[in-house]
């Protein structure tokens, strides 16, 4: 049955003809019978919906504009991280659960007529945690992950993208779920750069105003490793902002402990021994490492002994950070030129 608050809500705005209310609340009902498997009530509901508020999409459907299946610009991944899985700041983790509690109890927040918060931005360098998080938020609130496929979403006609954007968030509206915009500089650039074409900026705009339309039974989640990029009006949109660094030594030693005990075996050495020997590398790498040499363990059985394979890795690692610096040096080093910048820029 639907839920009081919620046909309470339906009725007043109905009779006020707020048509923007009206459908938020019809994607909520929507998005709980999709919940408890009603799913032939919901996609009545759905086809109502779009019938009575999106005649422009009927419309258009024959203007030119490619393929606009939703499998083309969404793809599901079933979450493989729990929050105790990684290690996070003290401060993100709480967040996290703050966010976690406000969406099991919307109940109550709803008697006070009030939302839970459903926009977030993860900022941070790659390979600490982004994409990992995303998951960790979707499993413990027992929600399916949509991740956007850009090559989908980007189109190379006028118009294109933004229409492929607007299907995509209606497609979401409808369900509860978690919605994860990995590179969100992708969609969401600065629009103040004189670089950009005007499509850009019309993309940027269509994507703000699409991101406020989502009911908060979408968690939005938008991941960049180029916060810099981002257009200023896009910071506002998300209620919740978290930066993931790089791990020190403690945190990499904490890594360690907990993948020794997913894996069920030890590496040789103490995670503090470890951690101070690979120090500067992110979570992916470390997770790199640890496959590699439990890979290597596994193959040359029944070798009892793993810490000559981890010494030898250790010093592989080491040649490869090296040459990694080298090449990065090198690049810092182009672009602190002011004549490259520019060449850059004009190309």
């Amino acid at each position: 049955m639907v839920r009081a608050d919620l046909l309470l809500s339906l009725v007043k705005n109905s009779l006020c003809c707020d048509k923007i209310k009206t459908k938020n609340i019809v994607e909520s009902i929507i998005a709980e019978e999709r919940a408890k498997n009603h799913s032939i009530l919901a996609n009545r509901l759905e086809i109502l919906l779009n019938s009575s508020f999106n005649n422009e999409n009927f419309q258009n459907k024959n203007n030119g504009i490619s393929d606009q299946r939703i499998s083309n610009l969404v793809y599901e991944v079933t979450p493989h991280y729990r929050l105790d899985d990684l290690i996070l700041p003290t401060e993100v983790i709480q967040i996290c659960n703050e966010l976690i509690h406000e969406h099991n109890r919307v109940d109550l927040l709803r008697s006070y007529n009030l939302e839970p918060r459903n926009r977030i931005l993860l900022i941070g360098p790659p390979g600490n945690g982004k994409t990992s998080l995303a998951e960790a938020i979707a499993e413990s609130l027992m929600l399916p992950l949509f991740v956007v496929r850009y090559d989908g979403i980007v189109g190379s006609y006028l118009g294109e993208t933004a229409n492929r954007l607007r299907r995509l968030i209606e497609y979401a509206s409808t369900r509860k779920c978690v919605l994860f915009f990995d590179e969100f500089e992708t969609l969401g650039k600065e629009r103040g750069d004189t670089h950009e074409t005007g499509e850009i900026k019309r993309v940027v705009s269509s994507l703000l105003m699409q991101i406020d339309s989502l009911p908060s039974h979408v968690i939005v989640i938008g991941a960049t490793n180029h916060a810099e990029l981002l257009d200023r009006a896009v910071w506002r949109r998300f209620q919740i902002r978290l930066v993931l660094p790089k791990p020190d030594e403690k945190h990499l030693a904490d890594w360690f402990k907990l993948f020794e005990k997913r894996i069920g075996f030890s590496l040789g050495y103490k995670p503090e021994f470890l951690a101070k020997k690979l120090s500067g590398i992110n979570y992916s790498e470390a997770e790199e490492f640890g496959q590699t040499v439990f890979r290597q363990y596994v193959l040359m059985q029944p070798i009892s002994n793993i810490k000559p394979i981890v010494d030898q890795n250790l010093k592989l690692w080491s040649a490869r950070t090296a040459i990694v610096n080298q090449i990065e040096g090198e690049q810092d080093g182009i672009r602190e030129t002011p004549n490259n910048i520019s060449k850059t820029r004009k190309s």
